[in-house]
């Protein structure tokens, strides 16, 4: 009991670091996607800062309409600001050949876009939600975060995703069981190239195995050129397994030649496997 009531009071200090570092911000842009993260800390940036912090979710063939619209429902339900920008990271030079880099070049374009909003509309500061465990994974966006200078306060707080799900709880929010998710261009490996069919195709196959009735929490569909390769958490493949030919049909009714179940089941950064392989290789 003495150990869960230290880790509830650690939580319950960065929460308050959390809260003071807005008050001192002052008024800022959020970059909101609807997930875990930036809906924790676009609620907490609303009750310390109100009308002076405002969302702002981009819009892209790289972001699925059921995200945008949960964003949508999200602030309309609680009465916060929502400015959304169209964009298209297919234009961005480099994007659509899908280098290493490739999140670097997104997030330089995309969070200069609402730094450009934020400074025409005075706001202080563009907020977004990084935490402590996004320290241990690939991760080039961060540089042009960095690079930038868009803060990140639950990394400034030393806030862990288990902790921002238990505030999420705490404060009755709807994301605080929400499976992670990652924008679409993370289902391709580096290196093949990405097309709004491509982004639409996985699209539709992540959604159907969701409305299937699999009861599954987490997935992804991996895109290998004209393969699909599923990932979802281990004890959820014998249910899959099950209902394989139905799955096939479905993919291959999406596109898709070749469907495969990834027997290691789902993890993050799993296509990141493939660049420390290579490192390992080339330091040999």
């Amino acid at each position: 009991m003495a150990s869960n009531h230290q880790e509830d009071a650690r939580k319950d200090a960065k929460a308050k670091r959390l809260r003071a570092s807005l008050r001192e911000i002052g008024s800022a842009a959020v970059a909101f996607s609807s997930g875990v993260d930036s809906t924790f800390l676009l609620k907490v940036a609303h009750e310390e800062l109100g009308d002076r912090a405002v969302a702002v979710t981009v819009r892209s063939s790289t972001f699925p309409k059921r995200e945008l619209d949960e964003a949508v429902a999200f602030c309309r339900a609680e009465g916060i600001r929502h400015k959304i920008i169209d964009t298209n990271e297919l234009d961005i030079p480099g994007f659509s050949e899908n280098p290493p880099d490739r999140c670097y070049l997104c997030k330089k374009s995309i969070f200069g876009e609402i730094m450009a909003f934020a400074l025409a509309n005075g706001f202080a500061a563009v907020l977004e939600g990084s935490n402590m465990d996004d320290d241990g994974d690939y991760r080039p966006g961060m540089r042009a975060i960095r690079e930038l200078g868009v803060r990140s306060p639950l990394h400034d707080a030393g806030l862990t995703k288990a902790e921002i799900r238990a505030l999420s709880r705490e404060m009755g929010l709807p994301t605080a069981e929400k499976p992670s998710f990652a924008c679409l261009a993370s289902r391709f490996p580096y290196g093949e190239h990405i097309t709004a069919a491509g982004l639409a195709r996985v699209e539709r196959a992540e959604r159907w195995l969701r409305e299937a009735g699999l009861g599954l929490s987490q997935l992804r569909v991996r895109s290998h050129g004209e393969l699909a390769r599923i990932e979802v958490p281990p004890d959820d493949i014998p249910r899959l397994a099950a209902r394989a030919a139905e799955i096939a049909a479905a993919f291959k009714g999406q596109g898709f030649a070749y469907v495969t179940l990834d027997l290691q089941g789902y993890r993050t950064g799993s296509l990141n496997e493939t660049l420390a392989a290579k490192e390992r290789k080339a330091g040999e």
